[in-house]
């Protein structure tokens, strides 16, 4: 597998906008992003007006974020095994859902700081269940080397929206009040539902039936434990989570006690946060011509930093202006970089999966900062909380150096075709287990370079689904190694082979090349069976030998 030139992957960001299902729900989502800036600055000012209690105003960041940390897994797990249309259709619905109920309480006047929490709660749920669906369909909708670009573009675009939807929530709230702002907002969550119901993409069909929950579930866990670019990818994500959300969760805190503003300034901060991020999304092209993926993260979490503490230290609005503008750069290099990567290294079918636990992860570490650092705001001070948060964003920084993020690889996830072999015997979809045994003849000078290829066939068969996976050598003939794993049922074995991608293959291919003699290596196929009592008898494994 080899890298990626950067200035090759920076591809032109405006690429993705020329398929038309694309555009749709790309503009779609903005307009509706749109709305939900304008309702988040008025529910963020609405509870700072109706409570007394710091927390609770930290709180309504948590409430939105935390449903990921709870259901983007079982999200992701649907989307793979479900239609990812039908799955964004459903979050949409109840976004619109939470954002009309919202709407029509404080039409009523019945409004609390519970029920705030309760329906940005719902509206949560609805992002669960739509972000994993959205981003995996991402690389159904577009060619796979168009998916840099369009992650980048998501990101800008929602930017650019950041940078003016505060700024006009700001001005909704002032002049027409809170009941117009979340009015707007439940209008514009009909938007992506409209352009989700027009559009269609191709998606390639499994042949094989449709997994269970729990193990899909297992499975996506499984591939992102054993993936190591997916691991660090979220490891580094949930840590910046963790700590730069206090930007957001304490801005509120900041205009009403230090800058002594209102919900206009409160928008406009909101307008610099939001400005920073579009100009680093645009200049994200150039960024990663001239260093590294690993060391732009690494300076996101000091640019974070360095926004913590000027906000700490200032009272003047046009210098917290600046400072959210830096964290706004930093924001987006980081969640662009690490989003990329998890989708890059994952195949077509698990990558709903991977992506909600990198969504899971992430969401759950800013809801667990924005009562972190709510609560340190309650207790302590204000000041005292984002110097903290500062602090711990140059730890964060300091982590790049122990799990450094790999560059983007060029590599093939495509599934490849496979053709089942013929059996002697008819075997039942949950016939099993099955043993697999490839037998390899190793010369002995070739030895270390098939022990690591090796390491990697482990590592690619796992992930795809192969238990119990060992590797012997033959003690009178020393040149005769056999790898050997199981999967529980024939079906099983089927899924693992549709899972294994060209990269997949190109292992086996580096192994076959090692082997000696004129024919591939031996495959050979049993199924087990166990002595029953009742029979009286041990019924034989039943083999097959691929031949020559």
């Amino acid at each position: 597998m080899r890298r990626q030139d950067p200035p090759r992957l920076a591809a032109n960001t405006l690429i993705p906008l020329h398929n038309p299902v694309f555009r749709s729900i790309w503009t779609a989502t903005q307009i509706s992003s749109l709305g939900w800036l304008v309702q988040s600055v008025a529910i963020s000012w609405l509870m700072a007006t109706i409570s007394a209690s710091d927390l609770m105003v930290a709180l309504v960041q948590a409430a939105s974020t935390l449903p990921a940390f709870f259901l983007s897994i079982l999200a992701g797990a649907i989307a793979d095994s479900f239609s990812r249309r039908g799955v964004m259709l459903a979050g949409h619905c109840l976004i619109a859902l939470a954002s009309t109920a919202l709407a029509l309480a404080v039409g009523l006047g019945f409004v609390s700081p519970w029920l705030i929490l309760g329906l940005s709660f719902l509206a949560g749920c609805g992002f669960a269940l739509n972000d994993p669906a959205w981003h995996a369909s991402v690389g159904d909708i577009l060619e796979k080397r168009d998916i840099p670009a369009a992650v980048t573009l998501m990101s800008v675009g929602y930017n650019v929206v950041r940078s003016i939807g505060p700024a006009l929530g700001g001005v909704i709230l002032a002049l027409l009040g809170p009941l117009t702002a979340f009015a707007l907002a439940a209008l514009s969550d009909l938007v992506p539902l409209s352009a989700v119901l027009r559009s269609k993409w191709q998606v390639r069909s499994s042949p094989l039936p449709r997994e269970r929950m729990t193990t899909a579930i297992h499975d996506g866990m499984r591939f992102t434990a054993i993936s190591s670019e997916i691991r660090v990818a979220i490891v580094r994500a949930t840590l910046f989570g963790l700590s730069s959300i206090s930007i957001l969760a304490l801005l509120p805190l900041l205009v009403r006690d230090h800058l002594a503003g209102g919900p206009i300034v409160y928008g406009v901060l909101l307008a610099g946060f939001g400005t920073g991020a579009f100009m680093a999304g645009i200049g994200s092209n150039y960024l990663r011509r001239i260093t590294s993926q690993n060391r732009l993260i690494t300076l996101a979490s000091v640019a974070c930093a360095t926004c913590c503490l000027l906000m700490a230290l200032t009272s003047s609005v046009a210098v917290a202006a600046i400072a959210l503008a830096i964290g706004g750069a930093g924001w987006v290099v980081t969640w662009t970089g690490t989003d990329v990567c998890v989708q890059l290294a994952s195949p077509r079918w698990v990558v709903g999966r991977t992506l909600s636990i990198y969504y899971a992860l992430t969401y759950g570490g800013m809801a667990a900062g924005s009562w972190i650092w709510g609560a340190v705001a309650q207790y302590y001070s204000l000041t005292s909380a984002l110097e903290g948060a500062a602090a711990a964003l140059l730890l964060v920084a300091a982590v790049g150096k122990l799990l450094p993020v790999r560059l983007w690889e060029e590599s093939d996830q495509a599934a490849v075709d496979f053709r089942p072999p013929e059996l002697a015997l008819p075997l039942k979809p949950r016939s099993g287990p099955i043993v697999i045994k490839v037998e390899y003849s190793i010369l002995e000078e070739s030895i270390d370079e098939f022990l690591s290829c090796m390491r990697e066939r482990r590592r690619v068969q796992s992930r795809a689904g192969a238990r119990d996976w060992t590797l012997q050598r033959d003690l009178q003939k020393s040149t005769l190694w056999t790898e050997t794993f199981r999967t529980p049922t024939w079906t099983d074995y089927l899924r693992l082979n549709h899972r294994l991608t060209v990269n997949d293959r190109e292992v086996g291919e580096r192994l076959a090349a090692l082997h000696m003699g004129d024919s591939p290596p031996r495959i050979s196929l049993s199924i087990e069976r166990s002595t029953s009592p009742a029979s009286g008898s041990q019924i034989q494994p039943v083999p097959f030998v691929s031949r020559p």
